[in-house]
């Protein structure tokens, strides 16, 4: 068996193109893995945080219209046609986003969450369980209350994930990953770090992720060879 390919995302919570990019990433890696048939190494993912608005309230009185045009200094027709562009998008990825429902919120809790998450060998189910419940559901992922809750959705216990959102135990490693990012020169997510050098930022198309994985594959078998 090859070595894994090791993919380290770096994306936030409410971030409509990260979710959207995590979607066209799994085509990507699966043809990648179908392509390459049985001797395909496995595709490890790691997600990191990296916070769009760390100056979000927890609690935003108001939709996500009236947020995008106060921060982005968007007319609020603009953002409409923006928000109906990004629906299209995610739909044809298989995503069904609900703007109108949507609860804005700050995100450090909910990447804080992730790393409780990784710690327990379910970081991927619990970014899966985030995004929906943020961008389909119209649920708050802000709150400890609300995180617990959709922490225990997908088997973590609750109690334990309480208190590790309450004692702040994984904000230093939230820090750690948005100091990381700073030393890659991200600004803006998504962003994926394939094998450790390769970058691919935003959220391309499946090939683009299949091509890159491919890309990294062949060179270990020159590597290989040349040994």
């Amino acid at each position: 068996m090859s070595e894994p390919i090791k993919v380290d995302i770096w994306s936030d919570i409410a971030c409509p193109w990260c979710f959207i990019g995590k979607r066209k990433f799994e085509r990507g890696a699966a043809e990648f893995s179908e392509a390459a048939g049985d001797s395909a190494p496995e595709v490890v993912v790691e997600y990191h945080s990296y916070e769009l608005a760390p100056d979000t309230p927890v609690d935003f009185d108001g939709d996500e219209v009236e947020f995008l045009a106060g921060h982005k200094g968007m007319d609020p027709a603009q953002v409409q046609q923006m928000l109906a562009r990004v629906t299209g998008i995610a739909e044809a990825t298989g995503l069904d986003y609900n703007f109108d429902i949507l609860k804005h919120t700050n995100t450090i809790k909910a990447h804080e969450l992730m790393h409780f998450a990784k710690a327990q060998g379910k970081q991927l189910e619990m970014g899966e369980r985030l995004f929906s419940a943020y961008f389909t559901e119209g649920r708050h992922v802000g709150r400890v209350d609300d995180l617990v809750d959709l922490a225990a959705e997908i088997g973590l216990d609750r109690d334990e994930a309480r208190s590790a959102l309450e004692s702040n135990r994984y904000l230093a490693d939230v820090d750690a990953d948005k100091a990381q990012a700073m030393q890659y020169g991200i600004q803006g997510v998504p962003f994926f770090v394939v094998d450790g050098k390769y970058g691919v930022s935003g959220a391309q198309e499946a090939q683009t992720f299949a091509q890159v994985l491919g890309q990294v594959w062949s060179e270990r078998a020159e590597v290989e060879v040349q040994a």
